[in-house]
């Protein structure tokens, strides 16, 4: 094989995100087969994420998509480890693609088997590991299926939020990006106090009784006191009684009838690095 030169050099890194000095060397060991260069850079990545297995991947960017139709929806986050590579232009490139790759698919283990650029998603991750030098991983995958769904992405990618509703109308665009809003800023445990689980409910009644036994409450009060508290609870932690972030003098439930009056929230989705 005769001298590697820049044009092969520079072909490799645009096939591969690779640096230049490492595209060089991949060459070299394969005699100047493509083919075989990307395998060694695969084969590196390997080894990075072998040494940076138990590094913690908090860093990253979190993505949602809709589909054409808006009838479905995910949200994955790609996870690094600093937040300098969550804010590289190719870091977010890959998040992005690995999004629109999830629309079609219904699960993580579904999502690492399909393919980007000939290569599965995991391969993928491995092989940007060896590029990047920090451990990639998808670290969370959320799909939603609806009439209508809409995204809200929040600066800096940290936060993105899902919003499904039960009708695909005029204007239902914002309408559906502002209940998403809602989701990403206020955080909701649940879409309404049915969709809360016994064990929370449980919880926040003991927390309220507690609460009154030290304020000296008689304890034959304390069941209908610690009720009403949990009414409380449920319009700050669920979504349609929250009061709406654009109006709190009304709730996010009051802001959709407005809308329209057989108009519902069906379901939401948040996925959080923060």
């Amino acid at each position: 094989m005769g001298k590697i030169t820049a044009v092969e050099v520079n072909k490799l890194r645009k096939m591969s995100g690779a640096g230049i000095m490492d595209c060089k060397k991949a060459l070299v060991e394969s005699n100047g087969d493509f083919d075989s260069a990307i395998e060694v850079l695969r084969k590196k990545g390997q080894k990075v994420a072998a040494k940076r297995a138990d590094r913690e991947s908090s860093e990253g960017a979190v993505i949602a998509k809709v589909s054409p139709d808006f009838t479905k929806g995910v949200i994955i986050s790609l996870n690094c480890e600093t937040d300098f590579v969550a804010k590289n232009e190719s870091f977010l490139d890959l998040a992005n693609n690995i999004a629109e790759a999830a629309l079609e698919c219904e699960n993580l283990d579904e999502l690492l088997n399909c393919k980007i650029d000939s290569i599965t998603i995991s391969e993928k991750l491995l092989e940007q590991t060896g590029v990047i030098g920090e451990k990639l991983v998808v670290g969370n995958f959320e799909k939603l299926s609806s009439n209508y769904v809409g995204k809200y992405i929040h600066a800096g990618n940290k936060i993105a939020t899902l919003s499904g509703l039960s009708l695909n109308i005029d204007g239902i665009e914002e309408v559906s990006k502002n209940i998403a809003m809602q989701a990403a800023a206020m955080n909701p445990i649940a879409l309404d106090e049915n969709g809360v689980d016994k064990q929370t409910i449980d919880k926040e009644i003991e927390i309220a009784k507690d609460q009154l036994r030290q304020e000296g409450k008689p304890e034959g009060m304390l069941d209908n006191i610690a009720k009403g508290k949990l009414k409380r609870f449920f319009k700050d932690n669920t979504l349609i009684n929250q009061d709406f972030i654009k109006d709190n003098k009304q709730s996010v439930s009051a802001y959709i009838k407005s809308f329209n009056e057989e108009l519902k929230v069906v379901g939401f989705k948040r996925v959080s690095l923060l």
